[in-house]
């Protein structure tokens, strides 16, 4: 066993994104607690897995581009953090590398260390039932184990020769916030309306999000005349989120730390977001929802056309029927997305069909078990180090 020391393991984790640095500080916790703090952490990763002492090897940031046209200005940077990464990987030598997410990053990273004797886990499977199948026989041949937030997931990989385990998402991890304390914080009545804006995590969604944002509320405001803003964001993106909106029609609060994020979410009445993870964590908080997408135009053209399912919301995935409007590329308009919220705002009944459904999904999604999905992750992790010890 490749190992950085033989007593404690060294774990070196990737994370490319927002959500996979949540995976990831959820990870590392999880394995402290397995080992009664017996491990050590190298690797990427962001401000969350940073405030449990991992030094990142580079920013995060550099990474969290999605779509073909988005990634192409910066692919000279990206494939240099793949070079750096592989390199500190080698010089390292830890006991297992876990990917987390960001596929496009990761699998480049893990293919280059497949002649390597460490150990490779992917954690989050690629959604091949939606799109690429044929990407379940290509990861197989250089990965070592897969991990999948969703119980239908490891056949499709299994088929292929690849041990995947479902360890369940880690969004019914997630608490369930203080709307309460979060509105006497920052000065909101309790009967005045509250939306959460929540335009993404990556520069480039933020970009073409936030300006169709602002038209829609901008209009709502004028309907709902004590209408209150919260935006949560990450840290990654906060700085052009700021920027963006300067001149907006009404204050905004901007928050961008997890703890007030869940308590923004459990204190809004109605949500305009991305399409992403926060769709689940809405689920959690019970905030109804309009979720939105906008790609470049020529990703956009290549998403219609390669992915194979109805949805994008996983809410609206597992319960096969859209409980949760989703509005996405040309159906994300300021006047659609106006009538949506309106609509939800207004009508107590809409509100809880969309409760109902976040119920029945989160079910689905393992509310309720008896170990949490990070203790199941870390339980994987340490059974792969502990099968290939000598």
């Amino acid at each position: 066993m490749a190992t950085g020391s033989k007593d404690v393991p060294l774990v070196y984790l990737i994370a490319g994104e927002p959500s996979g640095d949540r995976l990831g500080a959820r990870l590392i916790a999880a394995l402290r607690e397995e080992t009664q703090g017996g491990v050590r952490i190298s690797g990427v990763g962001g401000p969350e897995m940073e405030k449990l002492g991992l030094t990142p090897l580079f920013p995060m940031a550099d990474l969290s581009v999605m779509g073909v046209a988005e990634v192409l200005p910066r692919l000279p940077l990206i494939l240099t953090r793949i070079q750096q990464t592989v390199t500190d990987v080698r010089a390292r030598l830890p006991a297992v590398v876990v990917t987390i997410d960001a596929p496009e990053f990761s699998f480049r990273v893990a293919a280059r260390l497949k002649s390597e004797d460490i150990p490779l886990i992917h954690y989050v499977a690629p959604s091949v039932w939606a799109w690429r199948p044929g990407r379940a026989a290509k990861i197989a041949k250089f990965l070592d184990h897969l991990m999948t937030l969703l119980p239908f997931e490891p056949p499709y990989f299994e088929a292929e020769g690849l041990s995947a385990t479902y360890v369940g998402h880690p969004v019914v991890e997630s608490d369930y916030g203080d709307g309460n304390g979060f509105r006497h914080r920052h000065g909101i009545a309790t009967e005045a309306p509250l939306i959460a804006a929540l335009p993404g995590s990556r520069i480039s969604e933020v970009s073409r999000l936030l300006p169709i944002f602002t038209k829609t509320i901008a209009r709502l405001t004028e309907i709902f005349p004590n209408l209150r803003v919260v935006m949560p964001t990450v840290e990654t993106v906060a700085s052009t989120v700021r920027h963006g909106l300067e001149g907006w029609p009404i204050p905004v609060i901007v928050i961008d730390t997890e703890g007030e994020k869940i308590d923004a979410l459990a204190a809004a009445d109605v949500s305009l977001a991305a399409s992403g993870t926060v769709a689940l964590e809405l689920a959690m908080s019970g905030t109804p929802a309009v979720i939105t997408y906008r790609m470049n135009p020529i990703s956009g053209w290549l998403a219609k056309r390669l992915i194979h399912v109805r949805f994008a919301n996983l809410v609206n995935l597992i319960l096969d029927h859209e409980a949760i409007p989703e509005r996405l590329l040309n159906r994300c308009r300021p006047e659609v997305l106006i009538d949506d919220l309106s609509e939800l705002l207004g009508n107590p009944d809409a509100q809880a069909a969309q409760r109902t459904a976040y119920d029945q999904a989160l079910t689905e999604l393992g509310r309720g078990g008896d170990v949490p999905p990070s203790r199941r992750a870390a339980r994987v992790v340490l059974s792969v180090i502990g099968s290939t010890a000598p």
